[in-house]
């Protein structure tokens, strides 16, 4: 099956199928892609974050009150956003 026979397959199944059942089903897909890019976005922030306060406390062993209170209040900051993304994706997944 060639490229262009595979795309009008698809667009015509694409435009047929659409009810209940499909938007259910897109609503499921963009529930998962929600939560899947929603938390590889603060875990990798928080990564690095750990990973600049671990250099900042291994030069300076005296500011590891100061770091340390600042990487607690960022890493709060970078998991909200991946709660955010887990709310939308509820809402998704029971809303739709």
């Amino acid at each position: 099956m060639d490229f262009m026979h595979a795309a009008t397959v698809l667009a015509q199944a694409t435009t047929t199928d659409v009810g209940p059942n499909a938007i259910k089903q897109a609503a499921r897909l963009a529930a998962g892609l929600a939560i899947g890019i929603g938390g590889v976005g603060p875990g990798i922030g928080i990564g690095i974050a750990t990973f600049g306060a671990m250099q900042a406390i291994g030069r300076n062993p005296e500011a590891e009150g100061p770091v340390r209170t600042t990487l607690v209040l960022g890493a709060g900051l970078a998991e909200a956003v991946a709660i955010y993304a887990f709310v939308v994706a509820l809402a998704l997944i029971f809303a739709v």
